[in-house]
């Protein structure tokens, strides 16, 4: 053990105390309390690169670090584990609340009180999510994280946002229920909460304990698929998310992959290959819950007239997207999803941060009245006989190039990262190699195929009549004031997507390291299991 290995609790340590640190301050200054909490995030942006870098550092192993709390051994204390996959989380957290906290500090920090502490707690939350070794601690750290989640929704006031709030409080708050009585019921079963311990356990339990557990793993799973956004349970996002303010909306983005880490975790954890007769459990509920968001999210893109609800229902494909590419079960389909998972997770962040820029020299009733005008043939006559062009004013133009790149990439079009994840999914889906056998292609691998392709198909019909409609045939025609601190961090954002589609390569090397290493738990199990102690053999 050297000094470096003390960093893995930084990511959850440093966001508490600048969230506590920043309490204190007076409200008139916003600003520092801004200054501060981005220098907080900055570095645990650059730890989480530095953790990166050590999680892939170890050739043919997980790469997994295990740090004991309290230097109490694993099963007994509390454990936090780095990998692929949480270095992954951590890295992808940091850049969207970098991204979200500059463009707050534009305006909407100013709306209501402690914006920059909940947002850091939000950050410890779910930075301890992505790196906690036990089910226990990962409650408590969802609850962090919804916790500050409540108060960041409620940002801002309005009657639409304390209604869409007050509904997402009730739902969370049911599926924390859930949460703790499939905690209470996993541990009467099998007497521990380790993540390790119980994959060790699993398949040794009767019948008997085997059917407590597994509806205690059930009623865990709802929780998960709550946050995660699946049909039905998913029906509160769109609404919720389009009425939030736009950097709260965009931190969201990562929200929902929480509940995907943690199913894609889980379920290659404990009920995999040595799982007994619990094997698979859940799977063929995620890959058709998982089709079905698909299916709905797509409808949902469609029908949207505002921007707001459409970045929602984007969400919501995203979702079930990754949802059915777990539940497939098909370990060469998982790297290209979590490659998929980067690309959508960072284009929506900067879809909805445009969003407000767009929309802000727009009347609350334009999207309506221009639904009105194509119904009927509203339009002017003379139209087609003006000659010329239009010239385009420069905050339009750069408006309407992140639109443009933000549709690419939503709808899954070449050259971007959002075809090449769908290509790498499918590549893997028909292309199984070391991950599987020979068989052949089933029915809802194809189904899978086909909404992977109308859901993009649906994105790019949606993304260019909500384009047409706002930078070509506008009806207002005035120009939005956008400062540069709002500009560049959507900017930003496209910039990482295109930088992930430069880096494909080693990107796609890191995600099917990942995804290998996931399919292979005796690794991630060997190393928490045997983590030494500090001041014992192995120890310092």
């Amino acid at each position: 053990m050297n000094w470096s290995h003390h960093l893995i609790i930084l990511p959850i340590l440093l966001p508490l105390i600048t969230a506590a640190s920043l309490i204190p301050l007076d409200e008139r200054n916003r600003t520092l309390k801004g200054v501060i909490g981005f220098a907080s995030t900055m570095v645990v942006f650059l730890v989480g690169i530095f953790l990166m870098r050590v999680a892939a550092s170890t050739e043919g192993e997980s790469g997994a670090s295990v740090y004991l709390l309290g230097n109490w051994p694993a099963p007994f204390g509390i454990v936090l584990v780095l990998d692929r996959l949480s270095a992954l989380m951590l890295v992808l957290t940091s850049v969207l609340a970098l991204a979200t906290q500059v463009f707050s500090m534009a305006k909407w920090h100013r709306a209501g009180y402690h914006f920059h502490s909940l947002f850091q707690l939000m950050l410890a939350g779910l930075n301890g999510a992505f790196l906690t070794g036990d089910l226990f601690n990962l409650f408590v750290f969802f609850e962090m994280m919804l916790a500050a989640s409540y108060g960041l929704l409620l940002h801002g006031s309005g009657p639409m946002r304390v209604k869409a709030g007050l509904h997402y409080i009730a739902v969370n708050l049911a599926a924390s229920s859930l949460f703790l009585i499939g905690v209470s019921l996993i541990y009467g079963a099998t007497g521990t909460l380790n993540m390790a311990d119980l994959a060790l356990k699993i398949s040794a339990i009767g019948p008997e304990r085997r059917m407590l557990m597994e509806a205690g793993a059930a009623l865990l799973g709802i929780a998960f698929l709550v946050k995660a956004g699946m049909w039905p349970l998913g029906f509160w996002l769109p609404a919720t998310y389009s009425a939030a303010t736009p950097p709260v909306a965009a931190i969201f983005a990562i929200l929902t992959k929480v509940g995907i880490y943690i199913i894609l975790r889980l379920s290659m954890l404990l009920f995999g290959s040595d799982a007994g007769a619990s094997l698979g459990f859940g799977q063929a509920v995620l890959l058709y819950g998982g089709l079905l968001t698909i299916g709905f999210g797509a409808i949902g893109v469609l029908a949207s007239q505002a921007m707001g609800r459409l970045a929602g229902y984007c969400v919501l494909v995203s979702s079930g997207t990754l949802m059915a590419a777990i539940g497939l079960g098909n370990g060469a389909v998982i790297g290209g999803a979590l490659f998929y998972l980067v690309s959508s997770t960072l284009t929506i962040c900067a879809f909805f941060l445009l969003i407000e820029l767009v929309e802000r020299a727009r009347d609350a009733g334009a999207d309506v009245l221009a639904v009105t005008m194509e119904a009927y043939g509203d339009v002017d006559e003379n139209e087609e006989e003006k000659e010329g062009g239009v010239a385009v004013p420069g905050t339009m133009a750069v408006l309407g190039l992140c639109f443009c790149t933000c549709a690419i990439l939503l709808s899954g079009l070449p050259p971007l990262s959002g075809f090449l994840a769908k290509f790498a999914m499918l590549h893997g889906l028909f292309n199984p190699g070391s991950f599987g056998g020979d068989a052949p292609v089933s029915g809802p691998e194809w189904t899978y195929t086909a909404l992977l392709i109308l859901s993009g198909l649906a994105a790019m019909i949606a993304m260019n009549r909500v384009g047409i409609r706002t930078f070509w045939t506008s009806i207002e025609g005035t120009i939005p004031r956008v400062f540069l601190i709002e500009i560049t961090p959507v900017l930003l954002l496209l910039v990482a997507c295109l930088f992930l589609s430069l880096q494909a390569g080693p990107a796609m090397r890191y995600m099917d390291a990942t995804a290998k290493s996931l399919g292979e738990p005796q690794n991630y199990i060997g190393r928490v299991m045997s983590a030494p102690r500090a001041g014992t053999a192995g120890g310092q």
